[in-house]
C-alpha cells in the first residue's frame, strides 16, 4: 500500500462531502460552478463504494418513487440547472416518451439511472475513497481528512489525505434489525434477508415452500406484492406481519404534504427537544405508510384469485409483535409471535423470512472520532443541528461541518425526504459561500405551522395573528 500525493496541501477545498448518495449529490450538482469569491467554489466528494447505487435491492419491477420527479436532485432550487432530471431525459432523446406518459412520479429505477447519469458527468467524485478520520487542525484552521483508496476488490490500495475548510456529510442509512429477530440473521441454511438486500436473493427467496414477510411499511407492501404475484395461485404460502394496528396508507394528502416544507422544518427546529422528541414517533404514517396505489394492487391481485373460487393462501396479519425467533431442525424458522390487543401468543414456522424493517441513521461518531472533543450535544448524547444544518461545534472551529439525513431529531421527519434535498443543498451553499447563489422562497406552505408566523412578514392581506398572553 502506498502514499497518495496530497496536492491540496497548500490549496485547500472549500468544501469536501463524505458519502455520495442522493443528498451529497445534490449538494455536489449544485456547487458545481458557483462562485466562492473571487474563485469558483472548490469541493470534492468521497464514497467507500465504487459507484453510485440507489437501494438496489430494492428497485423491484414497476415499484416508483414516493415523492413527484420534480424532487430528483436540483429542480426545487435550480430549475434551469443542467442536473435536472429532465435535461436527463433530454439528453437520452426520451423528453416526448415520458411527455406522452404523463407520469408525475417515476420508476425507482428510472431515479437511479438518472442519479448515476449525473455521477458520470459531474466532476470531483470520488469513488473507491473509504474516509477513516476527520480531525480539526487549529494551526491551519482546516479540517483534516485521512482516506483509503480501495482496488476493485475493495481492498486497500493507498493513503491519502485532503484539507478543507467545510464539510458536508452524506454518510446515509443503515439497515435495521430489531434486537429480538437479531438471532435469525445468524440462521444458516435458512433464508433471512433485509429489504435492502431483497432483488440480490428473490430467487432463493422464491424456491422457499413458505415465506413470511415482517413489515408494515412501504418495502414490506412492495415485497409481498411481488412475491405473490411470483407464486402460483392457490400455492402462495405466503404470511405478512406487521407491528402497526393496521396495513395503513401513507398520509398524502396535500395539506398532510405540507409537513414535507421548509417551512415545518423551520417550524420544527424551533420547538423544545423534548417536544421534538415526542412528536416524531407519533407522526409514523407520514413516511413509514404505504401508498395506497400498492394497496390497491395487493387487493386487487388477492382478489382476482378468487375468482374461481377459494382463498388464496396468504395470511396477512397487523398489530403482531415478534417476541423471539430460532431457528427449527437447521432448515427452519419459528416465530414467537404476540398480538397486542388481544393479548394472545402463537407460533409460526417458516422457510424464510424478509425482514423489512426499516433503516436507522448511521452513527456519526465513529468518523467523528477526531472531533468529539468539540461537538456540543443534547440531552440525550446526539449531536446538536443549527437551522442551517450546520453541527454545533466550539468556537474554536471556525470550519463548519454540514450534515444531511442525521438530523431527523432537530429538523423533523423530512430529513429523508427526497424532496427536500435541493432546498437543504441549497440552504448549505448559501451558508458555505457567505453569498446567496441559490434564492429561496420565504413562504412554502399554507399552513401556518403555530400560532406565531415563522416569519411575519409573508402575510400581506387579512388581520395579523397576535399570540395569546399567558395567564399569571
Amino acid at each position: 500500500m502506498t502514499d497518495l500525493p496530497t496536492p491540496d496541501t497548500d490549496q485547500p477545498h472549500d468544501l469536501i462531502g463524505i458519502g455520495i448518495g442522493p443528498f451529497n449529490l445534490s449538494l455536489a450538482a449544485l456547487a458545481h460552478g458557483i462562485p466562492a469569491n473571487p474563485r469558483p467554489l472548490t469541493a470534492a466528494f468521497y464514497e467507500q463504494r465504487p459507484a453510485f447505487h440507489w437501494h438496489p435491492g430494492l428497485l423491484i419491477d414497476g415499484a416508483s418513487l414516493q415523492v413527484p420527479f420534480l424532487a430528483d436532485l436540483v429542480t426545487l432550487a435550480a430549475p434551469a440547472s443542467p442536473w435536472t432530471f429532465l435535461n436527463y431525459l433530454r439528453s437520452r432523446d426520451r423528453l416526448f416518451p415520458f411527455y406522452f406518459a404523463e407520469r408525475f412520479h417515476i420508476q425507482r429505477a428510472e431515479y437511479d439511472a438518472y442519479c448515476r447519469w449525473v455521477t458520470d458527468q459531474l466532476p470531483g467524485l470520488h469513488f473507491s475513497h473509504q474516509v477513516d478520520a476527520v480531525r480539526w487542525n487549529n494551526q491551519r484552521e482546516l479540517f483534516e481528512i485521512d482516506f483509503t483508496q480501495l482496488d476493485n476488490e475493495g481492498e486497500a490500495e493507498a493513503l491519502g489525505r485532503a484539507h478543507t475548510r467545510n464539510i458536508a456529510l452524506g454518510i446515509g442509512t443503515e439497515p435495521h434489525i430489531p434486537e429480538p429477530l437479531k438471532p435469525l440473521t445468524e440462521a444458516e441454511n435458512v433464508p433471512v434477508i433485509h429489504s435492502a438486500d431483497y432483488l440480490h436473493h428473490r430467487q432463493e427467496l422464491l424456491e422457499a415452500p413458505h415465506i413470511t414477510v415482517i413489515g408494515s411499511g412501504q418495502s414490506g407492501a412492495e415485497i409481498f406484492f411481488d412475491l405473490l404475484r411470483a407464486r402460483p395461485t392457490g400455492h402462495e404460502n405466503l404470511h405478512w406481519l406487521a407491528r402497526t394496528q393496521a396495513f395503513a396508507p401513507m398520509e398524502y394528502s396535500k395539506l398532510g404534504l405540507e409537513h414535507f416544507t421548509p417551512d415545518y422544518s423551520r417550524y420544527f427546529h424551533a420547538l423544545p427537544e423534548s417536544v421534538r422528541d415526542e412528536l416524531v414517533p407519533h407522526q409514523w404514517q407520514l413516511h413509514k405508510g404505504i401508498d395506497a396505489d400498492t394497496i390497491a394492487a395487493i387487493h386487487d391481485e388477492l382478489y382476482r384469485r378468487t375468482l374461481h373460487g377459494g382463498w388464496p393462501d396468504t395470511t396477512l396479519t397487523p398489530g403482531v409483535s415478534v417476541r423471539t425467533a430460532g431457528r427449527v431442525a437447521n432448515t427452519r424458522i419459528e416465530l414467537h409471535l404476540e398480538h397486542t390487543q388481544q393479548n394472545t401468543r402463537s407460533r409460526l414456522t417458516t422457510d424464510a423470512v424478509v425482514l423489512a424493517t426499516g433503516y436507522r441513521e448511521r452513527s456519526l461518531d465513529r468518523i467523528l472520532t477526531g472531533l468529539d472533543p468539540y461537538m456540543r450535544r443534547d440531552a440525550s448524547e446526539r449531536p446538536r443541528i443549527d437551522d442551517r444544518f450546520r453541527l454545533v461545534l466550539d468556537p474554536t472551529v471556525t470550519g463548519n461541518v454540514y450534515v444531511q439525513n442525521a438530523e431527523r431529531h432537530t429538523h423533523g421527519v423530512g430529513a429523508p425526504d427526497l424532496g427536500l434535498a435541493a432546498w437543504r443543498s441549497a440552504t448549505i451553499l448559501n451558508d458555505l459561500t457567505g453569498t446567496n447563489p441559490y434564492p429561496l422562497p420565504e413562504r412554502t406552505a399554507f399552513t401556518t405551522f403555530g400560532l406565531t408566523p415563522h416569519n411575519p412578514r409573508v402575510p400581506t392581506q387579512g388581520p395579523d395573528l397576535i399570540p395569546l398572553a399567558r395567564n399569571t
